[in-house]
């Protein structure tokens, strides 16, 4: 029962009807109160409390002023008595519930294993489910440790159940390669490195880092789980699973039984199949742009120091014009360089290469000759093992091209041959078309291959990141229609609703584009008013802000400070830490990843205090587990993967 309550839920719920005030008024003064709020708690609760904590203060008071008496009276009745034991049947029979029995409690078990899902698979849910129906079937709830018990077997016999059912969907093939993967390590291999290498991250951005991804996920794949196998069962209950096979180690995962082991085992292949997808596609997008920024920088550097800007351009064109006129027939060398030095007209030229399309041709120079030596390699890999896909035609050139590519991937040829399609239009942009282009001895125009590979990859890159290309197997880059409910279309009024946002989509891009427009009218007027922000000349105006002045120190802070000082002056943190749980018991709110705790609870406690301190305070569980507690530093890494 809740414990706070407005007067009118309070009028509602426990107001005594003159029948009830009857039955109230019939008990002696001592037992009055409290068979009137076990009255009313039952009418509300369908059951009865176990200690006098659970009666709210409100309602407390609320009644004992419907029957004229102190609130203290409810000290002298003791919830284990006798007479209230005879209080609880002549309320139980008023409302026409009974007690249950074992029949009740194998009945719910049965109705729970019917309802159950992988949505309801929690024990808030079913504990709800559990009231509903002994309220629905006029019968007083068991205590709440059997309750627990119910709960338990229920969630037990139900994930049980399915882990025999995935177990049966692995084909013998799929069973022998997981076999393979944490069979342990030998002389002639190294399976537990291999595995562990499949649980950890990618590296720093690279060649090497995009080909131990491409070998991971090659590995997972020759497994052949099937892609639907866990189609239906939502993300965050594989998540759960998966972060139980990363917080144990191999023999752990060898002791299971098979159905829990090769359950257990292909949802975590199943889901870093899709991770591993994902970041490959991250890493051939920071790729695609680490060419191009670095062929920038590397220009810039190698003509930053002779690169300088010819001042008064037009005064020094108008006097070349006027001096080349009013001497046609002299040379350049007698008529303009007493005016006009070499070196003045050294720096206009210097300017103009270094702007402008020659710029970009110097920087795609560079480019071509980083991708073509290094970064050229990765491609027919990562076009054999990523499937894109594209639900919007507009896209097709750019999925042609990647085909193209992945054809002659393989071949020594420069140019594509002269009778092949090659898409250029809607892959290729206008200005960089003079780069694929190159005209042979014969005049024949040829298509680059490698620049051609370039600017296509440049073109998916785009088309990535904003999912007009997607890819098959992939995550975060999946379909972009599975983003939606599959009832999306079907409730489009109440979805929009749900979203808060207009079901034309005019409306919706009319809004944004006047709410951007008034920022940036607002970010412009009063941009050179502050004080603190300055536009400076770097790049095309750099906006360089002063850092603020450190805010001095809440009062409220200081105070609390303070008294935290004079009550606890010598206080480790850690003790305040664990002195907290005790009050509170908060670690009891983190629950592990299987469905029972094997090791003792205060062990668990124990743990998870000292797992929290190194987390929180940034101390590193290797310093905390140094300490004199005899926790090992194995101990606490599990638990920080346990815990959810």
């Amino acid at each position: 029962m809740k414990n706070i309550w407005m007067m009118e839920e309070l009028i509602e719920s426990f107001t005594l009807l003159p029948e009830e005030l009857h039955m109230v008024l019939s008990k002696s003064k001592d037992a009055r109160l409290g068979f009137a709020i076990l009255f009313k708690y039952f009418q509300n609760e369908c059951k009865f409390p176990e200690h006098k904590s659970q009666f709210p203060k409100q309602v407390i008071q609320y009644i004992a002023k419907q029957i004229e008496t102190q609130e203290c009276m409810l000290e002298n009745y003791n919830l284990n008595g006798r007479s209230v034991r005879h209080h609880k049947v002549q309320i139980r029979n008023y409302f026409g519930f009974r007690l249950p029995n074992n029949d009740d409690s194998e009945k719910v078990t049965k109705w729970l294993l019917a309802l159950i899902d992988f949505n309801r698979a929690n024990r808030d849910s079913l504990k709800e489910h559990v009231f509903a129906y002994f309220r629905k079937k006029r019968i007083e709830p068991s205590s709440n440790e059997r309750i627990e018990k119910i709960i338990s077997s229920v969630l037990n016999t139900f994930e049980n159940r399915f882990f025999n059912n995935t177990f049966k969907k692995l084909s013998s093939e799929s069973l022998d390669g997981i076999d393979t993967l944490i069979r342990g390590l030998s002389d002639e291999n190294n399976e537990e490195n291999l595995f562990n290498e499949l649980r950890s991250d990618p590296g720093r951005l690279g060649l090497e880092t995009i080909f131990l991804e491409i070998k991971k996920l090659r590995t997972i794949r020759n497994l052949n789980i099937p892609d639907t196998i866990f189609d239906n069962i939502p993300k965050k209950v594989l998540k759960k699973y998966k972060q139980r096979v990363g917080s144990e180690d191999i023999r752990e995962l060898r002791r299971h039984p098979e159905p829990i082991r090769y359950t257990l085992l292909s949802i975590f292949f199943w889901l870093r199949s899709r991770e591993i997808t994902d970041n490959l596609i991250e890493l051939l997008i920071q790729v695609i742009h680490k060419i191009k920024v670095r062929a920038e920088r590397r220009i810039d550097k190698e003509f930053i120091n002779d690169f300088k800007r010819a001042n008064g351009k037009t005064n020094i064109l108008y006097k070349m014009a006027e001096l080349a006129l009013a001497n046609p027939d002299e040379k350049v060398k007698d008529a303009i360089f007493p005016i006009i030095t070499e070196k003045t007209l050294n720096d206009l030229v210097k300017e103009y290469r270094h702007s402008g399309s020659a710029y970009n041709k110097k920087v795609h120079t560079v480019m071509r000759a980083s991708y073509g030596r290094h970064y050229r390699r990765m491609i027919p890999q990562l076009l054999h093992i990523l499937e894109f896909k594209s639900n919007n035609e507009i896209h097709r050139p750019v999925m042609e091209a990647l085909e193209l590519i992945k054809r002659y991937a393989h071949t020594s040829l420069h140019h594509f041959p002269a009778n092949e399609y090659v898409p250029i239009e809607g892959v290729i942009r206008a200005k960089w078309k003079d780069s694929i282009v190159e005209v042979d001895n014969r005049g024949r125009s040829r298509i680059n291959r490698i620049n051609y590979e370039i600017f296509t990859l440049q073109s998916l890159r785009d088309k990535l990141r904003c999912k007009e290309i997607w890819v098959l197997g992939a995550d975060r880059y999946r379909n972009p229609d599975q983003d939606l409910p599959a009832d999306f279309e079907i409730n489009r009024k109440e979805n929009y609703k749900a979203l808060n946002k207009p079901l034309d989509a005019r409306n919706l891009i009319s809004h944004l584009q006047n709410k951007m427009i008034n920022s940036l009218d607002s970010l412009n007027k009063d941009i050179t008013k502050n004080p603190k922000v300055r536009i400076t000349t770097k790049g095309n105006g750099w906006i360089s802000i002063s850092p603020s002045e450190p805010q001095a120190e809440s009062q409220n802070l200081i105070k609390l400070k303070s008294q935290i000082a004079s009550k606890w002056p010598m206080t480790n943190l850690l003790d305040v830490l664990k002195e907290t749980d005790l009050q509170l018991s908060f670690t009891d709110n983190f629950k592990t990843m299987g469905v029972r705790e094997q090791l003792n609870r205060r062990i668990i406690q124990k743990r998870l205090i000292l797992a929290l301190y190194g987390l929180g305070t940034n101390t590193s569980l290797k310093r905390v587990a140094s300490g004199n507690h005899g926790e090992k530093y194995k101990d606490l890494f599990v638990y920080t993967k346990k815990i959810h």
